[in-house]
């Protein structure tokens, strides 16, 4: 049900990413405000279209569009999709993630890359592209509240968001007053794929709420920085206050 107070009902977004996992929870989050939303995936097809039947049933106007996003040419031909089926676009939000175990020692030239095309170089093609429609609209990136300590277990998804971090900053700048860029940051949300909720529990230590959260609270963090008409260049960190580890005054 759409709530008549909502700024953003009406508007369209399309979310990288958005068929599993945080992309789904923000799907719906968004569809519960009015919005139109583009659910944008690579190897989750059935997921896509499950979650568009949903998204329709909520009242608002719903499509799935594949691509890979590490292929020459994708984010421009995905973005074209998705202006032909939707018309001019509001929101792009940036949730296509990979999160694949390495080490500076063990990385592969690979591993980097394609890390780096996921969450650095797909982004930043999307944000031009949606730039280029030249219209009052905002970006959200998905970083990772690990950004802030060393995750050395995970080094090339590591580099590759803070590359994420440093582009939400640079976005922001150069795109403004147009476009606002804002990025969240989880922390204990989710358990990785394999790994069960016992995962969580045993990681609620390391937080100062010594818990684990929910995908609804992304979906609320999303959905505060969207409507926050004053806010840019901002990373919203909804992890538990694990972000303040070896940084309580950075």
């Amino acid at each position: 049900m759409t709530r008549s107070s909502d700024k953003l009902a009406g508007q369209t977004a399309l979310i990288t990413g958005g068929a599993r996992r945080l992309g789904r929870a923000t799907a719906l989050a968004l569809a519960g405000s009015g919005v139109n939303v583009i659910v944008h995936y690579n190897r989750s097809s059935a997921d896509a279209e499950i979650l568009v039947d949903d998204l329709r049933h909520k009242g608002i106007r719903a499509w799935s569009i594949r691509a890979d996003l590490t292929e020459p040419g994708a984010p421009d031909a995905l973005f074209a999709e998705a202006l032909s089926l939707a018309g001019p676009l509001d929101i792009l939000i940036n949730s296509a993630s990979i999160f694949n175990a390495d080490t500076v020692k063990t990385l592969t030239e690979e591993a980097l890359w394609y890390n780096v095309q996921v969450h650095a170089v797909a982004p930043l093609l999307l944000a031009r592209a949606f730039a280029r429609q030249n219209q009052a609209s905002q970006i959200l990136n998905f970083l990772d509240c690990r950004i802030m300590d060393y995750d050395s277990r995970h080094a090339s998804y590591h580099l590759s968001k803070r590359m994420l971090f440093t582009l939400t900053r640079m976005l922001a700048m150069e795109l403004a007053p147009q476009i606002r860029v804002n990025a969240v940051a989880p922390g204990l949300i989710l358990p990785p794929e394999g790994k069960d909720q016992t995962y969580l529990q045993e990681l609620a230590h390391t937080n100062p709420l010594r818990r684990h959260g929910d995908p609804g609270d992304i979906a609320e963090a999303v959905l505060y920085l969207l409507n926050a008409s004053f806010v840019t260049g901002q990373v919203l960190f909804v992890d538990g206050g694990r972000h303040m580890r070896g940084t309580m005054y950075g």
